[in-house]
């Protein structure tokens, strides 16, 4: 029997909701995984919305859970009402919108608060031992939640230009975590805590080799599951 995961977004579009490819690649590695998923969101308001074509914000209003749906073909629930214990295991995709939407890390960094149904999703699963899965910023809510465990956010300095937001490791060590140096086709595991981690676009690399780094941190998950 295939193994029931819970994804959750935090809108749609890079820039003020979840990575759309990130979002895909994990929903593809689960389905090639014959994992029966089902798509969360917060019933919120976006903290932002922004043009992407232009990259400045824009003067509307728009809701998390709404705009999750667009990525969900429809198929999607308010994440307040996810049971941990009708899942196996979780997993978030990155994307600003996890930094602005389920916690404030954009805006308040290692001082950030995470949103309550995120939070609440968080613990339920780490108290019921069932894996949970990261990638790009979205380590930063373990690492907010759980102080002391592992993650990877790729590489703690920007080497050749390619990790351009490594400081992220250093605001991540600072909260009592600790940061492991991974490269982008590869995932960390935290045996203790059931949490694994990849970097995805925290790294600028070939679409193909973020797709590998989800794919292993996915292939983990299951196997923790």
């Amino acid at each position: 029997m295939g193994r029931r995961v819970a994804l959750v977004l935090a809108g749609c579009g890079v820039f003020d909701g979840s990575e759309i490819h990130e979002a895909s690649a994990a929903l593809v590695h689960l389905s090639r995984g014959g994992a029966e998923v089902k798509i969360f969101a917060p019933n919120i308001e976006q903290r932002d919305v922004v043009n992407h074509l232009k990259g400045s914000p824009a003067e509307e209003k728009r809701n998390v859970l709404v705009e999750s749906a667009r990525l969900a073909r429809g198929n999607i629930q308010d994440l307040a009402e996810l049971k941990a214990s009708e899942f196996d295991a979780v997993i978030f995709p990155g994307g600003f919108g996890v930094a602005k939407n389920l916690c404030s890390w954009a805006v308040d960094g290692k001082n950030c608060t995470v949103n309550e149904h995120v939070n609440s999703t968080l613990q339920a699963f780490h108290s019921a031992k069932k894996p949970i899965g990261l990638c790009c910023i979205s380590p930063v809510l373990a690492a907010k939640v759980f102080p002391g465990c592992e993650v990877t956010v790729g590489q703690d300095k920007n080497i050749d230009g390619r990790f351009p937001d490594a400081e992220t490791a250093s605001a991540i060590t600072e909260l009592g975590c600790k940061h492991i140096c991974k490269n982008v086709n590869e995932s960390h595991v935290d045996k203790a805590n059931k949490i694994v981690t990849t970097c995805a676009f925290m790294c600028k690399a070939p679409l193909h080799e973020i797709f590998d780094g989800i794919g292993t941190m996915v292939q983990e998950v299951l196997k923790l599951a």
